[in-house]
């Protein structure tokens, strides 16, 4: 933890109000009520995910000075990598289903020491949650502590998917919402046994979550089963495997062959 304690509660003060900030311009089955442009293929970014980077960049510096700073929606400043402490932010998680008016979406703040989330806070404002983690004393979720999937049996798992590929058809589709974040939040809540990427994701997508399901008793790593470490020169991994910790091996198993080829791919 932080050399000086950290003010958790002035913490979890400031994502809530980031949230709340994020939840006034956001219509229920709507557009939101907001500038939205693409930073790239299926990327949307709006002047509310600006915005409230901005409100965490002020709040979160105030309360800890020494923790240096990176986020989906600021630019990157090298010289984090030489900081012990930082805020790694993603100001809205799940940004496609806020300017649609659905509600899988989040503000998500963790502070990282030496690689490792070590306190973190999700607010999810449109199904009013708040799920705050700290490392080795557990998380809960709006004051009720939570314990994760205990699965085994790898065949069955609970996946957050639209759907599935043939190679997975062994696995059950239960609700997805758009935030990675949120759907590792599902396995932290018992409410999934598995969530799955095969593509490069970048760390402020899921270093609160990480933080949250590992605290919940799940098992966090790449798509090869690596730990994943925050603070890199290059901020992002190949992939990730959030599930309980009895089929961890099992999904290593089924995703290696495909991460393989992905890997391999020019």
């Amino acid at each position: 933890m932080p050399e000086r304690q950290l003010d958790r509660a002035a913490v979890v003060a400031a994502t809530q109000e980031a949230a709340a900030l994020a939840f006034a311009s956001w219509r229920e089955g709507a557009a939101a009520d907001t500038n939205v442009w693409d930073k790239g293929k299926n990327n949307p970014v709006s002047d509310i995910d600006m915005a409230v980077d901005a409100f965490l960049i002020t709040k979160l510096r105030a309360i800890l000075p020494e923790a240096a700073w990176l986020s989906e929606e600021s630019a990157d400043d090298p010289s984090r990598l030489n900081a012990r402490l930082l805020w790694l932010v993603d100001p809205i998680d799940g940004t496609r289903d806020y300017v649609r008016g659905r509600s899988g979406w989040c503000v998500s703040v963790a502070l990282v020491a030496d690689g490792l989330p070590v306190f973190a806070v999700m607010a999810a404002p449109t199904q009013n949650k708040v799920w705050i983690a700290a490392h080795g004393e557990g998380v809960t979720c709006n004051g009720e502590r939570l314990t994760g999937s205990s699965r085994l049996d790898f065949i069955g798992s609970r996946v957050p998917a639209d759907d599935l590929p043939k190679l997975d058809a062994d696995l059950v589709t239960v609700t997805k919402p758009n935030s990675i974040a949120m759907r590792m939040t599902m396995v932290a809540c018992d409410r999934a046994d598995l969530v799955a990427t095969l593509r490069w994701g970048h760390e402020w997508d899921i270093a609160a979550a990480h933080l949250v399901a590992q605290e919940a008793g799940a098992v966090v790593t790449d798509a090869l089963g690596r730990p994943i470490r925050y603070n890199k020169s290059a901020p992002k991994d190949f992939g990730l495997i959030c599930c309980a910790p009895g089929i961890h091996l099992a999904a290593v198993e089924r995703l290696s062959g495909r991460a393989a080829k992905i890997l391999s791919s020019p």
